[in-house]
């Protein structure tokens, strides 16, 4: 009760214009007080018109009333600043560093609940009484308390922007909208205010709106991906039964393709057993001749040709950079890789392909180049596929003849033997397999020998051709 009540005698005793206990006190005629130098200030602005009322009735007085101290309510201030020091609440809402500070408050400063954007002052619950109760506070505009008040005074003119400046837009006070803005377009900042309110809320709408149709977007989008979803997986269970008919007819169909090659196969050795057996009394007779009478190799390019065979290459043997052609006849080093099938028989890591038949009598054959370098040779059919094993000439099954721009080179075994010859880009090749003879020659205008070979075959032979470098070729003449 005791604090109410200094409560109540404090709001008897501030004055209505600061709103803060009496300062200096005075009593005007129509009996209300005021501090003094509040009613001082409050009459110097009305010295022009020389009429001078009072703040809280209005009633004027003429002439300008002579003012005294009113001791009587100066002590009674004193008392309560005293009364009221010792029983201050002990929840009383001051105010922080981080809070709005009550402008009229003296000593501690309470916390302020409003500003007024006419008094351009932050007022705390007790001094904003007047402003709810007073009809001379009616027009003034509260809004939640700013510490940003002085954002709204004109820097120039110190007086309130109540105005916006379409033109420039920006806030400006009434004396500059008769200044520098004068043939401007200018509207009351609160008519701009709603203005922009206005336009917000229908921006607002009109985002509302947008997002709703997207939402109804976004939801068609999901019923299509789900749709989507259902037909794919319908797609993938349908291939799924397609495919596994698809593998159980293969796999019936190869099982019925084997037995049929299996039966082939007894019918054909069968057949190439007995005419093994007829043509080994005819081979023995033959080779009884042979050694009666062996054959002279050829000396002029005429007597070669007689021996002249037509060989081709083997795809399955061709390494995939190696391009066929010709009939193949041809072999050129591409940088694509060609479409061949998987086959063990292949060159995997070389340019490098092996003809398709075997040289087992007397035969020659010539082979036309261009490019870096070529390999033009022989080997056997076990050669290696892969690695620096599988080089012709490097092992002992393969001979073969290097043709570069400009010089020759035989290897095998890893052996390698320089060749002195001119250059040709033909090279000419004669095989007696049984006598064990291979011979390499330099083929233009003459048949120059560029090296030959006395050694003893023990397995069928094959023509092979390696191109060293992209864009190389090789070629198996067509012999006439």
């Amino acid at each position: 009760m005791a604090q109410r009540g200094i409560q109540m005698d404090r709001e008897k005793l501030c004055c209505s214009i600061c709103l803060d206990l009496l300062k200096d006190p005075v009593t005007i005629p129509c009996g209300h007080n005021y501090c003094m130098s509040c009613i001082k200030s409050h009459w110097d602005q009305e010295d022009q018109r020389r009429i001078h009322s009072c703040h809280q009735c209005r009633q004027d007085f003429i002439p300008r009333p002579v003012l005294m101290k009113n001791t009587m309510l100066a002590e009674l201030v004193e008392e309560l600043k005293k009364t009221g020091r010792q029983a201050a609440p002990a929840d009383h809402c001051y105010a922080g560093p981080e809070d709005v500070a009550c402008d009229v408050c003296t000593g501690i400063k309470l916390k302020a609940v409003k500003s007024c954007l006419q008094c351009l002052v932050s007022y705390c619950e007790q001094h904003l009484q007047p402003h709810y109760e007073s009809p001379a506070f009616e027009k003034h505009k509260l809004v939640d308390a700013s510490k940003k008040l002085q954002e709204n005074i004109c820097s120039r003119h110190d007086e309130v922007m109540k105005i916006f400046c379409r033109t420039d837009q920006q806030c400006i006070c009434y004396l500059c909208s008769m200044d520098e803005h004068k043939s401007h377009d200018t509207v009351s900042a609160a008519a701009e205010r709603a203005d922009k309110q206005g336009d917000l809320i229908l921006n607002q709408q009109k985002i509302q709106q947008r997002i709703q149709d997207r939402e109804e977007v976004v939801k068609v989008l999901q019923q299509e991906v789900e749709a989507t979803n259902r037909s794919a997986d319908k797609a993938v269970k349908d291939c799924d039964e397609i495919f596994t008919q698809l593998i159980r007819l293969m796999e019936k169909r190869s099982s019925d393709l084997k037995q049929q090659i299996r039966s082939q196969q007894k019918t054909e050795v069968s057949r190439v057993k007995a005419l093994q057996e007829k043509l080994t009394k005819i081979s023995l007779t033959v080779a009884d001749v042979d050694i009666l009478l062996p054959p002279a190799e050829p000396r002029t390019r005429a007597e070669f040709l007689r021996y002249s065979q037509q060989i081709t290459l083997n795809p399955n043997t061709a390494n995939t950079r190696l391009l066929l052609s010709e009939g193949k006849r041809k072999a050129t080093v591409t940088f694509e890789e060609q479409f061949y099938s998987p086959n063990l028989e292949r060159f995997i890591h070389l340019f490098q392909v092996l003809s398709r038949e075997s040289l087992t009598r007397p035969c020659y054959w010539e082979v036309e180049w261009s490019g870096r370098g070529v390999s033009v040779a022989v080997t056997y059919k076990d050669i290696s596929r892969t690695g620096d094993e599988s080089l012709f000439g490097n092992n002992d099954k393969s001979w073969a003849l290097a043709c570069f721009n400009k010089s020759y080179e035989f290897r095998h075994d890893s052996i390698r033997t320089a060749v002195s010859s001119p250059r040709s880009s033909r090279v000419g090749v004669y095989l007696d397999h049984r006598a064990g003879v291979l011979s390499f020659y330099s083929v233009s205008e003459t048949m120059t020998l560029l090296h030959r070979v006395q050694t003893t075959f023990t397995q069928p032979l094959y023509a092979g051709l390696r191109a060293h470098y992209i864009g190389s070729t090789a070629e198996l003449c067509e012999l006439k």
